[in-house]
């Protein structure tokens, strides 16, 4: 029994030294990140860049301090798929409410008043 104690012991040591060592890489990551933001790069070079690290970062954190590597695969699977669906609703609300419609009565008087003065000439 003392030496499956020690196993285990060790085993929760190993995860220790696991966890510590991933957040130190996530505050590198976070440096880096940091850094990033005041070199002058394009939009489109910074905003991939910093997207690439979060994800990096989202995933290190879901699967290890979640605790999502140590699960059975389908426990992984089931939360992936809800975070799928989470982000297609995210980008659909997103489709729908980032049009600018605070235009649209003012062009459709516009185009009354045209058809209005349309028919007047033509009358």
């Amino acid at each position: 029994m003392d030496h499956a104690h020690a196993a285990s012991h060790a085993h929760e040591k190993s995860k220790f030294h696991t966890f510590v060592q991933l957040a130190m890489i996530l505050a590198v990551i976070t440096g880096v990140e940091i850094i990033i933001i005041f070199i002058p790069f394009s939009y489109a070079v910074l905003f991939t860049t910093l997207a690439i690290l979060s994800a990096v970062k989202f995933l290190a954190v879901i699967l290890w301090f979640m605790h999502l590597i140590y699960d059975r695969v389908l426990c992984t699977i089931v939360f992936f798929i809800g975070m799928i669906l989470a982000g297609g609703t995210l980008l659909a609300l997103l489709a729908l409410f980032t049009n600018d419609r605070s235009q649209e009565p003012e062009r459709a008087l516009e185009a009354a008043s045209a058809r209005v003065t349309v028919a007047a000439s033509v009358a």
